[in-house]
């Protein structure tokens, strides 16, 4: 990129009275900042090169509302807004982002040491709002979670959403609590040892509400994406584009000290030019990261299996530090329910799930039945802490046509073998808001959408969305309200019979998972991964220096026996989640296994047991 007009993108107060407006119009010859409140005028602003249009302005206050003016006639919230408190279509607020911190001393985590809990904020809590969020977090804090995740909170039309509709990739959603909520709800996550991801989108932008076609040639005709017009990163003018994309991921982190970034279905960011948009927006916030004095991670979602998202750009790779890994979870659903539809149809076997334990990646380039092509590449020779793993997800529940976790699709046993087989993995864990008790509302996809004819469109996308897997019946209405009110969490069920034996069983895992130094340990070579097809069990063995780790999963529906991996010393039963303290059937296992005798172990139906060797041995 060239050098950039000097300021950065939209509104910034000076702390005197003045403001400085930075907007890239290269499609419109005049512009103007049209201010409404508290008393109506005009400003004219000043044409820079490459398309800006900037002023310094007097007298203008934070909480003054604004549209930028175009050649004289369309007024058009700022693009850069940081705050729309009429919603997408109303004018921008001035904002103050200054806000008094108490994180001084908040360095970030250590990727490795991640635990992520999903949250969508408007059925999190009643409220539904970032403020709301903060009355929980010591409960997260006592489960063992180490980090929350967002899911989007960019400006979106209307109340609800789940946020991947935003339009406005600077603005913290007004329904939400706005700017200063999100600044209140990071401060006190950090307060309490807790990072913050945020889910970004940078693959499109919502269609209603989005002017930004107005102003610049941030979209292009060359490519689509499922969701609509895709942006314009590699053709004329897209150094401005990437500018605006990238200051939106620095002023995440700057203005609100967020901690990493979630960077959404990368997989539709389209860019074949020499320097991809995704290694310079890594680049860019790692240094600014660097500068802050702060860890900051980049976590992408992508679809394509692709391991050069992580791989250091010394050795070809785009240099981020994370990536969803769905194969991880496709492997574990298909044997928990048994599901072979639309995308479950590549997986389905126990030496799936072996191959995503001992090497990332399900399909590292083999033929996929489902995608009628090879699909993927390797990412063996990375470390663990490079993914991240899910028994479920927004995506993963919500885009079932009705929404059912997995507590309404297994067991009591399923979902302690779910937890088991994410939490005692080597990658980062995150778990789906209320996954941790056994949440029962579905989790259901819902709009608020102003325009009839968008509404008809995303009820129609919806059906077609669910062909593949042959569900029958109707989807529940995406525009209802009663179908966001079924998405809200059911707090209660934490201490009801049941529901609270699942809590703490998740405590106890990822107590286990840190306590024991083999379930710690994120790198490659120190695990083995065996699939015993006969028997429907996965024998994983982790060491980390003298701690070894033995770990039977038994996803069959009869007791059997399981040959073990290994042939000596002394092992001590950690936990056995068939135990009656966890609402089993009752353990069949030894407390103690000479696996100098011994050479298989007894399991239950749906139950994974956890031995650690003696130091005797």
């Amino acid at each position: 990129m060239g050098k950039e007009p000097l300021g950065q993108l939209g509104c910034t107060v000076s702390g005197d009275g003045r403001a400085e407006f930075l907007v890239w119009a290269p499609r419109a010859e005049t512009v103007e900042v049209h201010l409404v409140e508290p008393e109506e005028r005009l400003i004219e602003m000043t044409a820079g090169e490459r398309g800006y249009h900037h002023v310094l302005a007097g007298d203008v206050a934070p909480g003054s509302l604004y549209f930028f003016r175009l050649n004289g006639g369309n007024d058009r919230p700022d693009p850069a807004s940081r705050f729309q408190p009429r919603g997408v279509h109303g004018p921008s607020a001035v904002v103050d982002l200054r806000y008094e911190w108490t994180d001084a001393g908040w360095q970030g985590r250590r990727l490795e040491e991640y635990l992520l809990y999903e949250i969508h904020v408007g059925t999190f809590t009643p409220p539904g709002t970032l403020d709301a969020i903060v009355g929980r977090l010591d409960e997260l804090a006592e489960l063992g979670v180490t980090a929350i995740e967002l899911m989007p909170v960019a400006q979106f039309p209307g109340s609800r959403n789940w946020g991947y509709d935003g339009v406005h990739p600077f603005a913290v959603q007004s329904s939400y609590g706005g700017p200063a909520a999100l600044a209140r709800l990071v401060d006190a996550c950090h307060a309490r040892g807790l990072a913050v991801a945020l889910d970004v989108v940078y693959n499109h932008l919502g269609p209603e509400g989005n002017y930004l076609s107005e102003f610049a040639p941030y979209f292009t005709d060359r490519y689509r994406t499922p969701w609509g017009e895709a942006i314009n990163y590699d053709g004329a003018w897209s150094d401005e584009v990437r500018r605006y994309f990238i200051e939106s991921a620095l002023a995440w982190i700057t203005d609100f000290h967020i901690d990493a970034l979630r960077l959404d279905a990368v997989h539709a960011i389209i860019d074949p030019s020499a320097s991809p948009f995704l290694e310079e927006l890594g680049a860019r916030v790692h240094e600014r990261a660097e500068r802050l004095g702060r860890r900051v991670q980049v976590i992408a979602e992508s679809d394509r299996n692709d391991a050069r998202l992580v791989r250091e750009r010394e050795r070809g790779g785009l240099g981020l530090d994370g990536l969803w890994n769905d194969d991880f979870h496709h492997a574990l659903h298909t044997l928990l329910t048994g599901e072979r539809s639309g995308y479950y149809l590549d997986f389905g076997t126990v030496g799936d799930l072996a191959k995503a334990f001992q090497e990332h990646f399900v399909y590292s380039g083999q033929y996929s039945a489902y995608r009628r092509r090879s699909h993927g590449n390797p990412a063996a020779d990375l470390p663990a802490r490079c993914f991240v793993v899910f028994a479920q997800n927004h995506d993963q529940v919500g885009n079932r046509m009705l929404g059912e976790r997995l507590s309404a699709l297994g067991s009591f046993d399923d979902l302690k073998l779910a937890a088991g087989v994410t939490l005692l993995s080597p990658f980062l864990p995150l778990l789906f808001m209320g996954e941790e008790y056994g949440e029962t509302a579905p989790f259901l996809y819902f709009v608020n959408h102003g325009d009839p004819g968008l509404i008809e469109a995303v009820r129609r996308g919806r059906k077609e969305e669910f062909a593949a897997f042959g569900w029958p019946g109707e989807p529940p209405d995406p525009q209802d309200e009663a179908t966001f009110q079924r998405a809200k969490l059911n707090w209660q069920l934490r201490t009801s019979p049941g529901h609270s034996a699942l809590l703490q069983f998740y405590r106890e895992l990822i107590r286990l998972r840190r306590r024991v130094p083999a379930l710690a340990e994120r790198s490659m070579e120190k695990r083995r991964a065996v699939a015993r097809e006969d028997e429907k069990a996965l024998v994983v063995l982790r060491r980390a220096g003298e701690s070894e780790a033995l770990l039977l999963f038994h996803f069959g529906e009869r007791t059997t026996r399981i040959a073990l991996p290994v042939t000596s010393g002394t092992w001590r039963r950690e936990l056995d989640s068939a135990a009656e303290r966890w609402l089993g059937r009752g353990s069949a296992a030894p407390e103690l296994l000479d696996a100098n005798r011994e050479r298989s172990l007894p399991a239950v139906p749906r139950s994974f047991l956890i031995y650690t060797k003696t130091q005797a041995s």
